[in-house]
């Protein structure tokens, strides 16, 4: 298999060792080679959790690669991206990493590009609109890894008895809340503003009413006035009367927010396609309609992708490269994406899936994902934007928080962040 290089060629020794090719990619030394993987949970249990998918695929590469083994480390998503970066600030680097975030490991150049590693048509296959968002500088360091994109899930069950139709504007959204509780509903509408999805959710709240981490031309503006109206209204007219539920928003974690509606306990929140499997599983019988906006649906939707990223500090370049080709097969793109509800993020896997009769409730949102905004990934200053949405965004809308307040902290922290690119 043709590999592209456009890093560093390796100076063969002067012993005359010569590295070996084996299939498609370099092998290892006589001794073999370990290639150490820290990749996120996407499961929303043990018995599902991605150690288990990654322990599977790592099987079947070694069984095909004997000379290189594959260490894989699954943290969940509370926890993976700060471990990377201690490994990486200790000087153990993995050889990749499977996180959330990748420019500040560019920026620093800590990364191998795209085509230091992947062979060119596994490169090319990648979704144009998630490869575009892995570039920093016009130039790709993120490889897309999983996506998804945010409909409104509600209870159908739950709507009937208070007698509601699904939400198309916030004022909806708010009315069908009240009367959800009024029903004695645990969780009229979840909002997890927790460290796991803390990102998503302000940013599909923040699309909804008209404004975004971004403005046009790609400037943050985390305070901007459509902002600080969009979580004011949150505070005063969903979390400050009770609509939210028993946990503060703050501390609501996705998992905790996606397994309460999977038991009934939630009328309507924000999920992806992999909530769909966790609810059918549990009889819950639910629907999907478009994001409420300000004025009715939302005319921008989220879209979010996972990125995989590979360090050179270990020097494993071609291994590296060989396994990531079998990671990025269209077989193996569409086991993980179906096993865990997620969209591929390659075009010939999202081709099968979007004819594929049993992926047609996914056609939705793979469909949506063309049309949808993705965090400012390509941006260095993204992870601590980020990190400071999650530890702080919860208190936007607690009881006395100020929505401004907050939002102009953030936003001082990524123009502080951003004054280096």
């Amino acid at each position: 298999m043709q590999r592209r290089r456009t890093g560093t060629i390796a100076v063969v020794s002067a012993l005359g060792m010569t590295a070996v090719l084996g299939g498609c990619g370099l092998t290892g030394d006589s001794d073999g080679v370990t290639l150490k993987l820290v990749a996120a949970d996407y499961g929303d249990s043990k018995d599902n959790s991605s150690q288990k998918y990654w322990d599977e695929l790592v099987k079947s590469y070694e069984a095909q690669n004997p000379d290189v083994r594959v260490d894989v480390t699954v943290y969940s998503w509370n926890d993976v991206d700060r471990k990377v970066r201690e490994l990486v600030e200790a000087g153990k680097a993995p050889d990749m990493a499977q996180i959330g975030a990748y420019s500040d490991y560019a920026d620093k150049g800590l990364l191998y590009r795209a085509d230091d590693v992947l062979s060119i048509p596994v490169q090319a296959d990648f979704v144009s609109q998630l490869a575009g968002a892995g570039q920093v500088n016009g130039v790709q360091y993120g490889l897309p890894f999983a996506a998804s994109t945010r409909v409104l899930f509600y209870n159908k069950t739950l709507f009937d008895k208070a007698g509601i139709q699904p939400p198309k504007s916030w004022d909806d959204l708010a009315e069908a809340a009240e009367a959800l509780k009024g029903e004695g509903v645990e969780y009229p509408y979840a909002l997890p503003l927790g460290p796991e999805e803390a990102p998503a959710e302000t940013m599909q709240w923040m699309l909804s009413g008209g404004g975004g981490y971004t403005d046009d031309v790609g400037t943050y503006s985390v305070d901007s006035p459509q902002n600080v109206t969009t979580f004011t209204w949150l505070r005063d007219e969903l979390v400050g009367k009770g609509l939210t539920g028993p946990v503060a928003p703050g501390k609501l974690n996705r998992a905790d927010a996606f397994d309460a509606f999977a038991k009934g306990d939630v009328g309507m929140l924000n999920g992806h396609p992999s909530l769909m499997k966790a609810a059918s599983d549990k009889g819950v019988k639910y629907g999907m309609v478009t994001t409420p906006g300000i004025d009715g649906e939302s005319k921008n939707t989220l879209g979010v992708s996972d990125w995989m990223t590979a360090f050179k500090k270990n020097g494993h370049q071609g291994e590296v490269g060989d396994f990531l080709d079998f990671v990025y097969s269209e077989e193996n793109v569409l086991d993980f994406s179906r096993q865990y509800g997620l969209l591929p993020v390659t075009t010939s896997a999202s081709q099968t899936m979007s004819t594929a009769a049993e992926d047609k409730n996914l056609k939705p949102f793979l469909d949506e994902l063309l049309l949808s905004q993705l965090y400012p990934v390509g941006k260095t200053s993204w992870a601590s934007v980020s990190a400071d949405v999650k530890k702080h965004i919860g208190e936007a809308v607690a009881s006395g928080g100020s929505p401004k307040g907050v939002l102009g902290q953030i936003q001082a922290t990524a123009m502080r962040a951003g004054s280096a690119e």
